[in-house]
């Protein structure tokens, strides 16, 4: 099985090439990992190109799409999510979503994300990596999360723990993915994993427009 594998949830966007045998043992055969703060939608589909390249494979030849469904900010995510429903239904292949958090580090951690308005995303997994807790979004300074933190090193002051550096990965994406890989006709529809209101809110009055 090849997969390419998307995730925008982060400020460093992922796009991955992998394969996937029955065994459900993962080859990383190529990855891009950019750093593109509010430019996923700029930058998404070069880095799919760049890595299908580098994998030395074609689009055509993808089996299946892995996307993360976040938590993360509303247009980047937005962007991943559509773009790997595109992609899947131009191949006409399955489209698999996943926890984003669920794709950052192994074993037993808890993993924070930037989820901007000084708040963080977090989720919490055992050490068989499963989640046991989460995803939710908290101030650091009213988080009470125990266990190794692992993710955005800048916000390890204010939740006063060290946190590991790690981010999303192919790797992580197809772990994440791995009970829905083995049957992906068992996979809903890639719905953005949102955990708060959009910034943006429709007006509430208008003003009249005159002309003379």
């Amino acid at each position: 099985m090849l997969v390419l594998a998307l995730d925008t949830a982060t400020p460093t966007l992922v796009a991955g090439v992998a394969r996937r045998p029955a065994d459900g043992a993962v080859e990383v055969l190529a990855e891009r990992a950019v750093p593109s703060g509010n430019r996923h939608a700029e930058l998404l589909v070069p880095a799919v190109r760049e890595a299908l390249a580098a994998a030395g494979v074609a689009l055509a030849d993808v089996d299946v799409v892995v996307a993360g469904l976040g938590p993360g900010p509303f247009t980047g995510l937005r962007v991943g999510v559509v773009t790997a429903a595109a992609l899947a239904d131009a191949r006409g292949v399955p489209a698999v979503g996943v926890c984003s958090l669920d794709a950052v580090g192994s074993g037993e951690r808890t993993v924070v994300t930037d989820a901007r308005r000084k708040e963080v995303y977090w989720a919490a997994y055992d050490a068989a990596g499963a989640r046991v807790d989460g995803p939710g979004v908290v101030r650091p300074e009213d988080a009470r999360l125990t266990g190794p933190l692992v993710g955005d090193p800048r916000f390890a002051e204010r939740l006063r723990a060290p946190v590991t550096p790690a981010e999303v990965t192919t790797a992580g994406l197809l772990r994440a993915a791995g009970p829905l890989l083995d049957d992906p006709s068992s996979a809903g529809p890639l719905v953005p994993l949102y955990l708060r209101r959009p910034d943006a809110v429709p007006p509430t009055s208008f003003k009249p427009v005159t002309t003379s």
